[in-house]
């Protein structure tokens, strides 16, 4: 072979290998799956996001799924919607969706990526891979998120780390796409990348982690200081719980309170009212070591606590009177709640009743409750977050967000309602609830799909055509196994006893938003269902722990604890009861449209009194429009102020000739023994010298000079008159503590 021959080869082979070697080394690029891969991209840099293009009718011309819920949808978005100019396969670099991304084009969004990234490399391998969407990919099942829980010293860092699982059995390390959101920014703070940042306050904090629908929660733990040598003795198993967490985070409980703060606070709480003048003088002057779980039997089997309970159940089930023609139907079914719990009916009965009703509400009360909802959807929403302690909302247009559960799961839920039909009873504005024949089953108007009726995360039950698929949602959701229905109760009742939730807020129970106590949160629910649903048994194991009775006055340690109930939290009167409160200190009433004259804010049976009582509605009684108790407004505000200094209507009710000045006035007793019974009926508690002494310096500054006859009268009724004056406006009398 001559030299010029074996040149010609040399040449021919490096052509070749100049040929061949990006084919293979293209072919050896592990594929780039469009769902997996590219659309968490999208999500980290927020281009998905209600904000940007993920909204409802797009951003300048181009629209994603939110949060990229919907890939098959994105995919055609991107690759060929608009002629394909979003992507140049013969030039990767110079696509608009990388160079509006990098802001190499004016971009809106402002800069997304970086060119140096991992992620903008990524984006570029799948267009020169041919932009394949990969129908056969691996589906995301679940993530994991590591550490999960960890107990950590105050401002401490840990990085998370996050590792995606997929049907075929493969893992991804997405730590870098997933997206990071603390729960409690108090606490935590955490970056983009996952490193969580702690701040000093003692407790848990919670970082939530999502990636493509899938949700994980790590949990750092961070004591207040070295564990404690001794926690206080339980009283049941609520306190085992409780101080377990507080010995573990060195944060030292509060003392027990005394008696007259107890009577106080378990009566306003189970009863809705002050105790008498009688009760709290016999309570303090009893010594048996049982009376206060005597008192608490007592007050759980009184009508006081009936109507009491019977008014939050019927704001949360929306017993709103829209029509003056409603009153009737209104009125029977705040009565049918009132009954239930003076009877103690077991809670999953309750449910299964109210959910399942039919008829008219003179024979069935509960099916007023279906007079509120106009939809299916409705019905379903309000079922879910009232009982289920979810919130569905979002589902019906997208994922959830912040769950697992998607436009299907909603769909499937609704179903059960889909049946549910409302014909004339004969009686005006008071419909017949029926049950139509046929499957249940509603349209998916996104997809065109028909969804038949199934319960959250579960199979489809067997229904005919003759069946209400309402008693098959009931018995999926009070079943002992149901993972929803027990806790939202539980928790519920004990936000109403605390003041805050285990899970918070009361009715968003997801895997995203974990108790602050978990293994409180298991004893609770595993009792109730022990005790077969029974809420006085709950109230009781909740009234009689050490936790509730503990005092609401925190110690130098424990002051900045929020969550793990190592005080009492005070919290203010609700409108109900401190205008009940402010009744009976001035010995008045408040005369409500056909109620008796005696009859307690906290008795009446829908929203429809709000407008006649400035006080209700100053005080945030709820209007019954939503089946959230954050509809109660419990903040502070100016105009509550104003009207407890100078409102007429407290005015008019110190003056009363009939009321409680005019009585303290011609009452010959001592001047300190009745300014002593205003601090036992108001405070629940002895006045203290200091308080005794200025009180009757007071007194005796207004009758100074003053001749005996109608002059000194006048001057003893003016002073009983602020004295009352100033006692309904001290926090002491406004809170609950």
């Amino acid at each position: 072979m001559t030299r010029s021959t074996r040149y010609a080869k040399f040449a021919l082979a490096l052509l070749l290998l100049h040929t061949v070697c990006p084919i293979l080394s293209r072919a050896a690029e592990s594929p780039v799956h469009f769902a997996n891969e590219v659309v968490p991209i999208l999500t980290k840099n927020g281009c998905n996001s209600g904000g940007c293009h993920g909204r409802s009718a797009g951003q300048n011309g181009f629209k994603l799924s939110l949060f990229g819920y919907e890939a098959l949808d994105d995919f055609q978005h991107i690759v060929k919607e608009a002629r394909g100019r979003r992507i140049s396969s013969a030039a990767p670099e110079q696509s608009l969706l990388l160079l509006k991304g990098t802001n190499s084009v004016p971009h809106n969004g402002g800069k997304r990526l970086d060119p140096a990234s991992e992620e903008y490399a990524l984006l570029v391998r799948w267009i020169r891979q041919g932009m394949k969407f990969g129908s056969l990919d691996p589906l995301l099942t679940g993530i994991d998120v590591s550490p999960s829980e960890r107990l950590l010293s105050k401002k401490a860092t840990q990085q998370l780390n996050v590792t995606a699982h997929y049907t075929d059995g493969s893992t991804r390390d997405v730590t870098r796409t997933a997206l990071y959101d603390a729960i409690e920014k108090t606490m935590a703070s955490v970056n983009e990348t996952g490193l969580v940042t702690l701040t000093d306050v003692p407790g848990d904090a919670v970082v939530m982690v999502r990636y493509q629908g899938q949700v994980a929660t790590f949990r750092g733990i961070v004591p207040m200081g070295p564990p404690l040598a001794d926690v206080p003795k339980s009283a049941n198993f609520v306190d085992a719980h409780v101080f377990k967490k507080l010995q573990m985070l060195g944060l030292p409980p509060s003392p027990i309170c005394d008696d007259g703060t107890f009577l106080r606070r378990v009566t306003l709480d189970i009863a809705g009212r002050l105790p008498t003048l009688d009760e709290t003088k016999a309570f303090l002057s009893d010594n048996k070591q049982d009376k206060r779980d005597v008192l608490i039997d007592r007050l759980l089997d009184s009508d006081d606590h009936a109507e009491f309970f019977a008014g939050k159940w019927s704001a949360l089930l929306r017993n709103k009177r829209e029509d003056a023609t409603y009153e009737r139907g209104c009125v029977l079914f705040w009565q049918w709640i009132r009954d239930g719990i003076a009877n103690n009916k077991p809670y999953d009965q309750f449910a299964r009743e109210l959910i399942t009703a039919s008829g008219d509400v003179g024979h069935t009360p509960p099916v007023a409750w279906y007079r509120t909802f106009k939809t299916a959807n409705a019905q379903m929403e309000d079922t879910a977050q009232i009982f289920l302690g979810t919130r569905l909302q979002c589902a019906q247009c997208h994922h959830h967000p912040y769950e697992k559960w998607s436009q299907r799961d909603y769909h499937a839920l609704t179903a059960f309602f889909s049946l549910v039909a409302k014909k004339p009873s004969g009686t005006i504005s008071e419909d017949l609830i029926v049950r139509k024949r046929g499957d249940a089953k509603v349209l998916n108007k996104k997809t065109q799909e028909q969804v038949n009726a199934a319960p959250l995360g579960g199979k489809e039950p067997v229904l005919t055509a003759n069946d209400d698929p309402r008693q098959a949602l009931a018995t999926w959701m009070t079943a002992d196994t149901n993972p929803f229905f027990a806790k939202t109760l539980v928790n519920r009742y004990w936000k109403h006893f605390f003041g805050r939730g285990i899970v918070e807020p009361e009715d968003d129970i997801r895997d995203t938003n974990p108790p602050s106590n978990p293994a409180l949160m298991t004893a609770l629910v595993n009792d109730f269902i022990a005790h077969k649903y029974d809420t006085k048994q709950l109230i009781r194991a909740i009234t009689r722990s050490n936790t509730y009775q503990l005092s609401a006055v925190p110690n130098e340690a424990n002051a900045s604890d929020k969550q793990n109930f190592s005080h009492y939290y005070p919290k203010r009167l609700i409108a109900e009861v401190l205008l009940d409160s402010v009744n009976t200190i001035l010995k008045a009433d408040t005369n409500f449209k056909n109620q008796a004259v005696n009859t307690r804010a906290v008795a009446l049976p829908d929203n429809s009194y709000n407008s006649g009582s400035y006080f209700l509605t100053v005080f945030g009684r709820p209007e019954s429009s939503s089946a959230c108790e954050c509809e109660r407004t419990m903040e502070a505000s100016l105009a509550q102020s104003l009207h407890l200094l100078n409102a007429d209507e407290i005015q008019q009710k110190l003056a009363s000739s009939s009321g409680r000045a005019a009585l303290l006035t011609t009452d010959v007793r001592p001047t300190h023994e009745k300014a002593r019974d205003m601090y036992l009926l108001a405070l629940g508690r002895e006045p203290m010298s200091d308080e005794l002494r200025d009180a009757m310096a007071f007194f005796a500054r207004k009758e100074e000079g003053k001749k005996v006859g109608d002059e000194l009268t006048k001057a003893k009724r003016q002073g009983w008159e602020d004295f009352l004056w100033a006692m309904v406006n001290t926090k002491e009398f406004l809170f609950n503590h």
